[in-house]
C-alpha cells in the first residue's frame, strides 16, 4: 500500500511539475483559396519556448457544428495532452485544430468551398512556416471526431504521402445504400453544401460523393497503397454511426490492411471522445518515435 501511495504521489508531482502547454486560440490564416480569413487554434508543448528543436504535429479536426476551439473548450485537449506528455503516454507534439466550418474538409461539389485545397496547399505550409514543426510525413498525423473523423479519413486516403497515421473517432461514414436511403431532411442538413441540394436516391451518388467516399477509395486501392498510412478507428457501440465504422473495419479486413479497430461503450458525445483521444494520439505518436 505504501509503495502504491508513493507511486501515485510521484506521478501527481510529475504531472503538476510539468510545464503546461501553450494554447493559442483563434489564430488567423488569410486564405487565398477560400477568399477569407480562417481561424485555427494550436496547442504547443510546455517546453516549446525553451527548446530549439522542431516538433511532430497532429491536425485534430472538429465535428459538424463546432469550430476551431471545440477540441479545447469541450474536448479539453490541452489538459489531456499535458498529462499524457508528462506521463510519457504521448510524445511532445504540436496539435492544430483548424476551423472546418461545415465543409466535411473536402472541396464542395459547386466549387465554392475548396477546403481540401486550402488544408493541403495553405494550412499545412502556414503551420510549418510559422511554428517549429517537423515537415516530414513520418512526423505528421491527423485525427478528428464525427465530421472531423470523416475528414481525417478521407484526407489521409487521398494524400497518403502526407500523413504517417490517422485516427478517425466516430467517423461520419455511411455506405452508398445508407446515403441513398437517408432521410431528405438529414441529407440536406449534412450534405447539401458539400454534395448538392435536394438530391434523392441514387442521384446523391454524384461525382463529388464518389471522389470523397472512403469506401470507394478502399475498394479501388491495393493493400500496399492503403498500408502507407497507419489507421486507428474508434466508435462507440451506442453511436448512430456504429454500422458505418464497423463496415469500414470489415472492408479493411477484406483487403488485409493492418489497422486498429475499437468499439468501446459509449455514444456520440464529448464524454466518449475525451476518453478516447489520448489513446488515439498515442497510436499516432508511435509513428513519431525513432525506430
Amino acid at each position: 500500500m505504501k509503495k502504491m501511495t508513493l507511486f501515485f504521489t510521484l506521478l501527481l508531482m510529475t504531472i503538476i511539475g510539468f510545464a503546461q502547454g501553450i494554447v493559442k486560440e483563434k489564430q488567423v490564416i488569410k486564405s487565398q483559396i477560400l477568399n477569407k480569413d480562417v481561424h485555427f487554434s494550436i496547442y504547443l508543448p510546455g517546453d516549446y519556448t525553451k527548446s530549439e528543436r522542431a516538433y511532430p504535429v497532429t491536425y485534430l479536426l472538429h465535428g459538424y457544428g463546432d469550430a476551431d476551439d471545440g477540441w479545447i473548450q469541450f474536448g479539453e485537449i490541452n489538459r489531456l495532452a499535458d498529462e499524457a506528455i508528462a506521463t510519457g503516454k504521448i510524445p511532445p507534439m504540436i496539435i492544430v485544430t483548424p476551423d472546418g466550418f461545415q465543409s466535411f474538409y473536402i472541396n464542395s461539389g459547386d466549387g465554392k468551398t475548396k477546403y481540401e485545397d486550402f488544408f493541403i496547399k495553405e494550412l499545412i505550409p502556414h503551420i510549418e512556416k510559422n511554428f517549429k514543426v517537423k515537415s516530414e510525413k513520418r512526423f505528421r498525423g491527423i485525427a478528428g471526431l464525427s465530421m472531423g473523423g470523416f475528414g481525417s479519413l478521407i484526407l489521409s486516403l487521398k494524400h497518403p504521402d502526407l500523413f504517417a497515421a490517422a485516427a478517425p473517432l466516430s467517423a461520419a461514414v455511411w455506405s452508398d445504400n445508407d446515403i441513398i436511403n437517408l432521410d431528405k431532411g438529414m441529407y440536406n442538413t449534412l450534405f447539401a453544401k458539400s454534395m448538392g441540394e435536394n438530391l434523392v436516391g441514387k442521384d446523391r451518388l454524384t461525382e463529388t460523393y464518389l471522389e470523397n467516399s472512403p469506401f470507394n477509395y478502399i475498394q479501388k486501392k491495393t493493400k500496399e497503397e492503403l498500408s502507407k498510412v497507419r489507421y486507428w478507428i474508434d466508435c462507440g457501440d451506442d453511436d448512430f454511426l456504429t454500422a458505418g465504422n464497423a463496415l469500414l473495419h470489415i472492408e479493411l479486413v477484406k483487403k488485409n490492411v493492418p489497422h486498429e479497430f475499437r468499439m468501446r461503450d459509449g455514444a456520440h458525445n464529448w464524454t466518449y471522445w475525451r476518453t478516447g483521444i489520448i489513446d488515439a494520439l498515442s497510436f499516432i505518436g508511435d509513428s513519431f518515435h525513432q525506430k
